[in-house]
């Protein structure tokens, strides 16, 4: 379960490793959709637009294979038009080709 995830993450004043290990350990038995999100409140919460740029494309990227395309895009654009540079970066780019599929 996320929370024990969570919980034994080795640090957890800072979050950061707790988030990446939040988006490593998604698993078929767990709920992808409540990771994905919870990934996306502790990336908030930081105010860490880069990790929640990576937690929104996981995020749109499941509800895109569910068919939820206008949530999905709703979801996305916003954060990646946040950016103004680095567009070159692998994040960014795998961010304009997924909207451009949902677009």
């Amino acid at each position: 379960m996320v929370l024990g995830a969570q919980a034994s993450c080795p640090n957890r004043r800072t979050g950061w490793p707790c988030l990446y290990f939040l988006q490593q350990t998604v698993t078929q038995q767990e709920a992808p959709e409540t990771c994905f999100q919870q990934a996306l409140a502790v990336a908030r919460r930081q105010a860490a637009k880069s990790l929640e740029l990576r937690a929104a494309v996981s995020l749109a990227r499941l509800w895109q294979q569910q068919g939820k395309r206008a949530e999905a895009y709703d979801l996305l654009a916003p954060i990646y038009g946040w950016f103004t540079e680095g567009f070159d970066t692998a994040d960014l780019q795998e961010a304009k080709t997924l909207l451009a599929e949902l677009g």
